[in-house]
């Protein structure tokens, strides 16, 4: 079992930054890659980035890519979103997700992470 729980989220201005963070516990976390997906009202939930198990690839969003950087702490159980240039189109409930599974990765599906967080709202103005 592993237990996953993001923080960080809030109500920003257009440009803004914001860093989210997502607490893992229950299994050795080097163990499995992370990813961050997010949902908008009325929205599927789509891919945002992803981290290996040791941070050596790092897939991105077209529309988050150079803006946003995923990384990773495996000494304090923590996968990080740091978002940069933050605009409306980025408001959603961000979730984090564990990929413990013994298949192949693929990052950018939600159906390949087996855990996930509760979300945590980013609202940005404009």
């Amino acid at each position: 079992q592993v237990q996953l729980v993001e923080s960080g989220g809030g109500l920003v201005q257009a440009g803004d930054s914001l860093r989210l963070s997502c607490a893992a516990s229950g299994r050795t976390f080097s163990n499995y890659a992370m990813g961050w997906f997010r949902q908008a009202p009325g929205k599927e939930r789509e891919f945002v980035a992803a981290i290996s198990r040791f941070g050596t690839t790092t897939p991105y969003a077209d529309s988050v890519k150079g803006r946003f950087a995923i990384s990773r702490a495996n000494a304090k159980n923590t996968v990080y979103l740091q978002m940069n240039g933050l605009t409306p189109e980025d408001t959603a409930v961000y979730y984090c997700a564990a990929h413990t599974l013994s298949v192949p990765w693929a990052p950018d599906r939600p159906d390949a992470y087996d855990y996930w967080g509760q979300g945590t709202q980013v609202t940005v103005s404009s």
